[in-house]
Order: structure tokens, then C-alpha cells, then sequence
């Protein structure tokens, strides 16, 4: 069953008396649990597509459905607690807060939602084990690896247990083997628990970790793969070229 669905989805931009059309008609069907890639050059509407997913901006046209819910239904305060407690945000750049430890940058998606922070910490702990860093829940970011702050940022996405994880280029400022171990984590979460993610990403490397992978050009989807376990990059780059991306 699809737990995230675009249907028809566009959307344009004016710029003077311009219009740009960052997205033509897309429509997507995202399953309980799979892992999905968006990959396509840049100005291909990525970005753009994964902030209409989260609700962060709105469709010109078209629609998007999370576990039954559609946002075009949704007051702003709905919309609010739908990005808070059923999606998961991880970005490039981790935005952790730095004045706060690693333990208390897993639990803020939960202290924003008036949770109690002694009855969560137990949940802090859980998710800091689960990325394989324990032994950092009191190191505040600045005193943490890149890799280890994204592996921070990848426990706070679950600590409310979304529907669906979005994933923004969140390799890009990690060498190859953070990237590895955080790509890696992700594949855990779909096969362990069910997550479901959508992650953009331009490295090959990084989408073969994933079930399948969209592509997008010119803000329409050119094509999509299905990636069997252990995929070698070599296939999505022969795709890359057969699209011509």
C-alpha cells in the first residue's frame, strides 16, 4: 500500500515576466517501507519535488497524499504537525543546534511537541545506540565528526517515528566513508524497521542503497530503475547516460 502519493504535480515560478516550470506532471506512488532515490541534474526540480513531498511549499497544480491525508485539505496549523510528527527531515548541512548536546538534538522534534524530556531521554538513548553513538550523547556538534552529526541528525528524523524520512543530499558534506556508514544506517532503518524514505541525492554511489530511483529532467520524470540488493553503480550510471542526465 502507498503510503506517499503525488499525483499530477506542478509547479511553476515567475521571475519578471517569466514563468519557470520547476515541475510537470508529476506522480509518484512511494510504498510503506521502500527506499527511494530522486536523482537528476541540477535545476531538475529535486529539491523542489522534495519540499512539496514535506509540505514545505505548495503545488501551482496537483496534489500530495501521506497516509491518507491530503495537504491541499490541510489549515497550516495541520500542515505544521504533519511536517512535525509524521515526517522526518535530514539536510546536507545536519542542522543540529549547537548549543545543545547530542541527546537533546535527538529529542527536540519531540520537546517542540510538548513531550516530556525525562520520559523521552530513555527514547534519546535507544536512537543514539541504534546509529552507533552511545557514547556521544552528551558531545555538543562542534565536538563531533561530520559523519557522526549526520548519524545525530538520522536519530532525530526517527525519534518520532515518521511515516516517511526525507533525505536532502545529506552525503554531500561527508567523505566516502561517513558516507557509507550514514547510507548504510538508512538501509537498516527500511529493512529493520519499515521506514519509509525518499532521498535526493547526484552520487551513484549513494542511490544504489536504494529500492529504486527517479529520475528527474527539465522537471518531469525521464525514467526510474529498480535496483536489486548489492547494485553496482555502473547500472544507474549507463541509465544516467541512456537518459541522457
Amino acid at each position: 500500500m502507498a503510503i506517499l502519493i503525488a499525483e499530477s504535480l506542478c509547479k511553476q515560478y515567475q521571475t519578471g515576466n517569466t514563468i519557470v516550470d520547476a515541475l510537470v506532471d508529476i506522480n509518484i506512488h512511494v510504498e510503506q517501507g521502500e527506499f527511494v532515490a530522486v536523482m537528476g541534474p541540477s535545476g531538475s526540480g529535486k529539491s523542489t519535488l522534495l519540499h512539496l513531498l514535506g509540505g514545505m511549499d505548495s503545488p501551482s497544480q496537483g496534489e500530495v497524499i501521506l497516509a491518507g491525508q491530503h495537504y491541499s485539505q490541510l489549515s497550516d496549523k495541520q500542515m505544521t504537525l504533519i511536517r512535525r510528527r509524521r515526517i522526518g527531515f535530514i539536510f546536507q548541512f545536519f542542522n543540529l543546534l549547537p548549543t545543545l548536546t547530542a541527546g537533546e538534538n535527538v529529542m527536540l522534534p519531540l520537546l517542540i511537541d510538548g513531550k516530556s524530556r525525562n520520559k523521552y531521554r530513555e527514547r534519546a538513548n535507544e536512537l543514539l545506540k541504534l546509529v552507533n553513538l552511545s557514547d556521544r550523547e552528551k558531545h555538543k556538534p562542534e565536538q563531533l565528526s561530520g559523519g557522526e552529526q549526520q548519524r545525530v541528525a538520522i536519530a532525530r528524523a526517527l525519534a518520532t517515528d515518521p511515516d516517511v524520512i526525507l533525505a536532502d543530499e545529506m552525503t554531500g558534506n561527508l567523505n566516502s566513508r561517513a558516507g557509507e556508514e550514514v547510507l548504510a544506517l538508512l538501509r537498516r532503518a527500511c529493512d529493520d524497521r519499515g521506514q519509509t524514505i525518499i532521498m535526493v541525492t547526484h552520487d551513484p554511489r549513494a542511490s544504489r542503497y536504494a529500492d529504486r530511483i527517479l529520475f528527474l529532467k527539465d522537471g518531469c520524470i525521464a525514467g526510474e530503475t529498480s535496483l536489486e540488493d548489492n547494485a553496482d553503480s555502473k547500472i544507474i550510471l549507463e541509465r544516467l547516460a541512456e537518459l541522457e542526465i
